[in-house]
């Protein structure tokens, strides 16, 4: 055979109910279930191609080789689409991102979308939607939500193919502006899927994951409703308590800085003064300011105030992973 090749996009997502810690870490089964927005206004663009002149695959990030941790947790999820294709061929992938890695802002999500979409096109592979979801998560478990668009929930099942994402609403549903609020763009020192096999170790760890059913009710119903006030409530209630696990656990991780908490407490100040705003941060320093369209400017004001900021990116409900 020649070269099968197929380019996939894909958008990250910001989990408004997140998982944090596996319930199986080799398949990447989620300890709870969660709620994601996809959002578009950041992307994730990838090529794969399947050569059999390839002896081993190879790996751009951004244009420039790949390290070799990236390079075999890349191979890995190949591994999974070759033996259900049958293919023995090598393969090249080149990944190019508009925003940060490895930041907290589910770069992997939206790499691993597209690299699932890509290399199933270029495999032969026709899988549904709920299928390439399965497969994503087994790369990165949000990334089974970026296949999706709109507002995604991904099932914590008991097996494989019951640890699906499925939408909850359409983008057009409900629009929700994320203004995500950069301190600090560079890698964090201890990346998700490290800080996922160490959550166990924290005694909170089993109460917030017994109190998700609960969490994850509150924030459909919310987002179906389209009712903001309790959508924030448990947002910022879900996001402080995975990051009491994550500063619980052995060794602990301390994802938040002082410019984190800053943000955080100027989001209630500005929620105090009457403004459709809350925060939700994922497992990084940068912090996501949800709010509703009327509330932008607001936002925007009561942030231009910290001067410690890079910048801020602006993101809206989008679509899920596509072919190019």
């Amino acid at each position: 055979m020649g070269v099968r090749e197929a380019v996939a996009a894909a958008h990250p997502n910001i989990a408004l109910i997140k998982y944090w810690g596996d319930r199986d870490h080799a398949l990447r089964i989620p300890s709870n279930g969660s709620i994601s927005l996809t959002l578009s206004g950041l992307k994730t663009q990838t090529r794969v191609g399947f050569d059999p002149d390839l002896d081993q695959d190879q790996l751009t990030i951004n244009q420039a080789p790949a390290e070799a941790a990236a390079l075999q947790r890349v191979g890995r999820h190949l591994d999974l689409i070759r033996e259900a294709a049958g293919l023995r061929a090598g393969a090249f992938v080149h990944s190019d991102t508009d925003f940060p890695i490895a930041a907290g802002l589910a770069s992997s999500a939206a790499a691993f979308a597209a690299l699932t979409l890509a290399g199933c096109a270029a495999a032969g592979l026709e899988l549904g939607r709920a299928e390439l979801s399965a497969l994503a998560r087994r790369g990165s478990g949000s990334a089974a939500r970026s296949i999706f668009g709109g507002y995604v929930e991904l099932v914590a099942g008991e097996d494989d193919a019951a640890s699906v994402a499925r939408p909850i609403a359409e983008p057009g549903h409900w629009t929700i502006i994320d203004l995500i609020v950069v301190t600090d763009p560079n890698p964090k020192p201890t990346g998700s899927t490290a800080g996922h096999s160490s959550a166990q170790t924290s005694p909170l760890q089993a109460a917030r994951v017994s109190d998700a059913p609960r969490r994850l009710q509150a924030c459909r119903e919310a987002v179906l409703a389209k009712n903001f006030q309790p959508l924030a409530e448990v947002v910022e209630q879900d996001s402080d308590m995975m990051h009491a696990v994550m500063m619980t656990s052995s060794p602990p991780l301390h994802y938040w800085q002082p410019s984190t908490l800053a943000v955080m407490a100027q989001v209630r100040s500005l929620r105090a003064q009457g403004v459709a705003v809350c925060y939700t941060v994922d497992a990084g320093p940068n912090v996501h300011c949800l709010c509703l369209p009327e509330a932008e400017s607001s936002v925007r004001e009561g942030l231009a105030d910290l001067s410690f900021q890079i910048g801020i990116l602006r993101a809206v409900p989008g679509p899920g992973a596509w072919l190019v």
